[in-house]
């Protein structure tokens, strides 16, 4: 691996400065009312739809662990590494059912992070910095594994390495670090957004030559599928046991099934999943997103197929044993022995960029985390918005930092470990945040006990697991009654049950609960252009006359020529005119829905001007 493919560099570097001037470029894309306001500079001014959506929840949830992470654990164990695939096709129905009502309540209510919604329903300042202090420690192993999946490449091309100098050595990981963290600064959100259109073209032209390609150079998938299985079923002399299967195993599938259902439940509690949520423009935007996201997961079903078709090269082994059994170098090895150096440049140019978008959305919801929960909440109560970008843009650049410690310390042989080790510890923000979108049954006091059971016993028991060549922090799962459970299941149960028994017995004896400012209606609400007035879609117009087309009030041909309303486009909430005074105001229908503290049936709807009497 000290060779360097000069071709195949000279790709990646030139995608790589195309990207970044992407990124920097992106600052004038969609330009921004106020760019020193958190909603633009870390929601990309709550105005993204449909396409762009698409583009940054698939560039913000498959990321580098795609790539890397899950095809080196089908190369290491088989079928253990599908979970991913489990557990993305069981994520997005639970999307769909409370994605739009977590947008919901956080446009209405100004809400940038998940922090700020449960400090806001639960009213309860310790537990929206619980929520806070998870999510930005659950983000930094995940940040890490991109920066992980960046050295991986680099690592193959040649740069860095096994240098036994540390800079050198260490250096593809503070290029990354450095590149992401100024266009970030610059662009905000808007930034890993635009990219993400580069990066999904690229990872959808390398899974499909490589499916089509590399099989045809290998003998087929009989072949392919036959190697697998042989190493597979050999013996590890560091265990005595079989390395895995092409099958899930009895004695396994209790472990494959509780990581899938972990990993789903806490997918979109990560503070980046919810930042690419808060940042469309309208609830259907969500649920178009949630029916049409699964297509990557046929995508990464072909990626995982990566790791049995590296098994298959001998160069490819060869290149693993000689780093030190490192399963991440699987699939670059792969494109380098089998792609010319051209089309392998392309294919790790994919991994790096599929790299650097998550990269973003992290650090920038890890920076919304502290800015509004912590900084605001505990130290400046009063910061105006210019204040918290600057605080945000400044926590970006720390949670990087923090990221990078994570990459630079903890074993990469199995990098998997670092996502399903911040897993361990974000589902324990499940109750307060998912459960909080439906009732404020449980009490704000059982629910920080319960927060502090669940992540105790969760690092605990994640600390006490070896593995991959660590005495800790070296796996997911532990046995719980005879079964292996990923850990964070089983610390979801213990958070859920003291939390519930607390709740009991703190409403016994009576203790204070805390304040509700979110309503009913904040949690249905939507800036969508409303109806007409119901007067307006029953009334007829006069004999000989006809609405004019496009028009959103009540019209009459008798009405004198200035009366006659001028084509209205549709208007949202967010432009509606000021109500009237409260004196004035005419009662809400029974059916109107609340937007941002406002009745849609008056502020989405042009009143009419007062009508002049009708000539006899």
């Amino acid at each position: 691996m000290s060779h360097t493919d000069g071709v195949a560099l000279a790709v990646v570097v030139a995608s790589f400065l195309i990207v970044t001037c992407i990124g920097f470029a992106s600052a004038r894309w969609r330009p921004a009312e106020d760019p020193m306001h958190l909603n633009e500079w870390g929601l990309g001014g709550r105005g993204f739809g449909t396409f762009v959506s698409w583009f940054l929840l698939g560039g913000d949830i498959y990321t580098a662990y795609t790539f890397i992470a899950v095809p080196a654990l089908v190369y290491a164990a088989g079928a253990a590494g599908f979970y991913a695939l489990s557990y993305t096709i069981m994520v997005w129905p639970i999307v769909f059912v409370f994605g739009p009502r977590l947008w919901s309540v956080a446009r209405a209510r100004g809400y940038v992070s998940p922090g700020e919604f449960v400090r806001g329903r639960h009213g309860s300042q310790g537990l929206g910095l619980a929520v806070a202090a998870t999510g930005i420690l659950a983000t930094m192993p995940y940040i890490a594994l991109q920066l992980v999946g960046i050295e991986s490449v680099l690592t193959v091309l040649g740069v860095g390495g096994n240098s036994s100098n540390v800079l050198v050595r260490d250096l593809p990981l503070i290029i990354a670090f450095a590149v992401v963290s100024a266009y970030t600064y610059l662009a905000g959100l808007r930034a890993p957004a635009l990219i993400a259109f580069v990066k999904d073209t690229l990872i959808y032209v390398t899974v499909i030559v490589a499916i089509l390609y590399i099989p045809s150079r290998l003998g087929g998938w009989g072949h392919v599928f036959g190697v697998a299985s042989a190493h597979l079923n050999s013996v590890n002399p560091a265990t005595g046991k079989p390395y895995g299967s092409l099958v899930v195993m009895p004695a396994g599938q209790w472990a494959y099934a509780t990581l899938a259902l972990g990993s789903a439940l806490a997918l979109f509690v990560y503070p980046h999943a919810a930042t690419g949520l808060f940042a469309a423009k309208r609830r259907d935007v969500i649920r178009r997103n949630a029916a049409l996201l699964p297509a990557y997961t046929l995508v990464l079903g072909l990626i995982a197929l990566f790791g049995y078709l590296a098994r298959a090269v001998p160069e490819v082994n060869a290149g693993v044993k000689a780093g030190h059994g490192n399963a991440q170098l699987s699939v670059p090895l792969l494109f380098s022995s089998m792609f010319p150096s051209w089309f392998a440049g392309v294919a790790d140019a994919a991994i790096i960029i599929g790299a650097l978008v998550p990269a973003a959305v992290m650090s920038i919801a890890a920076a919304n985390l502290f800015t509004r929960t912590i900084y605001k909440e505990l130290f400046r109560p009063y910061a105006s918005p210019a204040e918290e970008t600057r605080v945000a843009r400044l926590a970006s650049l720390l949670m990087k930092v923090g990221a990078l410690g994570f990459a630079l310390e903890l074993n990469k042989t199995f990098s998997i470990n670092l996502q399903l080790l911040g897993g361990i510890w974000i589902l324990q923000t499940f109750p307060s945040v998912i459960v909080g979108l439906y009732t404020r049954w449980f009490h704000r006091a059982a629910l920080i006990l319960g927060w502090v059971a669940g992540m105790a016993y969760g690092t605990i028991q994640a600390y006490r697991t070896s593995g991959g060549g660590q005495a800790h922090f070296g796996g997911s799962a532990a046995p719980v009654f005879g079964h292996t459970t990923y850990i964070a299941i089983t610390a979801l149960v213990v958070n859920l049950a003291v939390s519930a028994v607390l709740t009991v017995v703190f409403r016994w004896f009576g203790l204070q609960d805390g304040y509700d400012e979110t309503r009913p209606a904040d949690y249905i609400a939507d800036p969508v252009p409303a109806a007409a007035p119901r007067r307006a879609r029953k009334a007829e117009p006069a004999a000989g006359g006809k609405a004019p087309r496009g028009s959103t009030v009540p019209w009459s041909p008798d009405a004198a020529p200035e009366e006659a309303p001028a084509p209205a486009e549709a208007v949202t909430a967010r432009q509606a005119p000021a109500a009237a005074p409260a004196a004035q105001a005419p009662a809400v229908e029974d059916d109107a829905t609340v937007v941002f503290d406002i009745p849609v049936s008056l502020a989405g709807r042009p009143q009419p001007r007062e009508r002049l009497p009708r000539r006899k």
